[in-house]
């Protein structure tokens, strides 16, 4: 764990290792910066080509936009595009889009941006979630201001997705040098970066839209919770955009320097089973340690009981959410047996999780909850992002682990047999696939059969939905209660 973060000084100097736009900045903490801490820092800037979740919540919306994104309620709004029409087939969407913006390097956004950024994701994108992008078969430049994008089928997704990273906008003359040199249409650039402890950003004066109130924000990375909570009570942050010690909430509640935000997200968070190594491939020894998992305990005494029990992949702000908590009750005895029947007697599995305190805390709880069922688990932590996502999300080598999902509507994830899950059902694959082309009726019927199945097949189990816990000094305001996006949207934040 790392010690203490020095408060940060009326003048601040960040001396910026791998940074983004040149080798130091200066920057002072004076009433129009903003200081926000975070626990897991990015490996780098490039979204494109590295999966998790620390990229696009610094990036997106603030560096980054699209032609549309999601409100504080989780609906689609206008963006870079300032209306856009669906056809009768509801296979070609044409998008208007607004005009004066401009790319931070100076280049203008136009339609032809708009084809070079939805076809590159298809030829250039590593991520694990690309193909979602599979079903645009074209894209025609109808006018500088108006693009047409042409689906090779009906997708009730795709319009959604364009809200998340991968509906960002690039420029060709702004992807040379992603992973340092970030180059959106945003409210705000990427002015240094000091590896290991923060980002600077700061406000694009070219920016198209609302001046953001912060000309300068600065991203502080600090995984130990105590020391972030220290950050904030000492001034070295103004902001905690997550709580990771949720015993201290009731002290920052009592103490009216400080706000409490809190809602609910899309963060699952999910103890994955290979599904695709033995002996988890067999669904009894899934459903047995699914049984032999008491979640309130867990959730009462890892994340001092805030959060929502869901049973699922579906958080209730999606329209298919249906509370599956129940299906596998906490029941040591048929965890037993159905270990007895699947002759799976005298585990070890090893339970590799990212070195982050709510993993780390329900692992414990995991570990000593399978234990008596006489199932012995090794707690293997991994530094995170980037050795957690090469082993256990690339490499596949794990038999348990714990991680937070927050992708939005990432339930879709169980019909890639490739994924990290190895989860391979035809059914849920079909399933999936009926409700993406079909009607919004057939979507919503279609996708509560997906998370039965998934329950049913003990996929995964589902520990908790995590809540949105936002601590910040009381002269901050502009927060949303839920958390629906990848992104910790900066663009609304404000002094109050």
């Amino acid at each position: 764990m790392k010690a203490r973060i020095p408060v940060l000084a009326a003048a601040l100097l960040l001396v910026a290792s791998g940074c983004s736009a040149g080798s130091s900045a200066s920057v002072s903490a004076g009433p129009d910066t903003l200081s926000v801490g975070f626990s897991a820092e990015p490996a780098n800037f490039d979204f494109t080509r590295t999966d998790g979740a620390a990229i696009p919540q610094a990036l997106l919306y603030n560096v980054y936009e699209g032609l549309v994104k999601l409100d504080s309620q989780g609906k689609v709004v206008p963006l870079l595009a300032k209306s856009w029409t669906i056809s009768p087939d509801r296979k070609t969407y044409d998008f208007q889009l607004r005009p004066g913006v401009k790319f931070s390097n100076g280049a203008p956004f136009t339609a032809e941006d708009v084809k070079f950024s939805l076809l590159r994701v298809k030829t250039d994108w590593t991520i694990s979630i690309k193909s979602t992008m599979d079903v645009v078969d074209h894209v025609d430049v109808v006018a500088p201001d108006h693009a047409r994008v042409v689906l090779s089928k009906p997708s009730n997704g795709w319009l959604f997705s364009l809200t998340s990273r991968l509906g960002a906008m690039f420029s060709p003359t702004g992807v040379a040098d992603l992973a340092n040199k970030p180059v959106g249409t945003g409210p705000y650039v990427v002015a240094a970066r000091k590896r290991g402890d923060s980002v600077v950003l700061t406000a694009n004066p070219a920016y198209w839209g609302r001046k953001p109130a912060y000309a300068t924000v600065v991203l502080k990375y600090i995984k130990d919770p105590t020391a972030l909570n220290n950050a904030l009570y000492s001034n070295g942050i103004d902001v905690i955009s997550a709580i990771t010690a949720p015993d201290s909430i009731p002290q920052f509640q009592a103490d009216d320097r400080f706000q409490v935000v809190q809602g609910t997200s899309n963060s699952e968070v999910t103890l994955a089973m290979n599904n695709a190594r033995a002996p988890l491939n067999d669904v009894r020894v899934r459903q047995a340690l699914t049984y032999a998992i008491d979640r309130k305990a867990l959730l009462d005494t890892a994340w001092a009981g805030r959060g929502t029990l869901i049973g699922s992949m579906v958080p209730p702000t999606d329209p298919w959410y249906e509370d599956l908590a129940n299906v596998h009750p906490f029941d040591p005895a048929k965890a037993e047996a159905l270990l007895t029947e699947a002759h799976a007697t005298n585990l070890n599995l090893r339970l590799r999780i990212p070195n982050l305190p709510y993993a780390v805390s329900a692992a414990q709880v995991v570990q000593s909850q399978l234990a008596d069922v006489g199932v012995r688990t090794t707690i293997e932590p991994l530094d995170f992002p980037a050795v957690w996502l090469k082993q256990v999300f690339t490499d596949h080598d794990y038999d348990l682990s714990i991680i937070q999902h927050v992708e939005a509507r990432d339930i879709t994830t169980f019909g890639k047999p490739k994924y990290y899950w190895g989860y391979d059902s035809k059914r849920v694959q079909q399933l999936l696939a009926e409700a993406d082309s079909g009607t919004p009726e057939q979507q919503v019927a279609d996708m509560k059969q997906v998370a039965r199945q998934l329950n049913t097949d003990a996929a995964a189990d589902w520990l908790f939905l995590f809540p949105n816990v936002i601590v910040a000094k009381a002269k901050v305001g502009g927060f949303v209660q839920n958390q629906v996006s990848e992104s910790f949207d900066l663009t609304g934040l404000a002094p109050r």
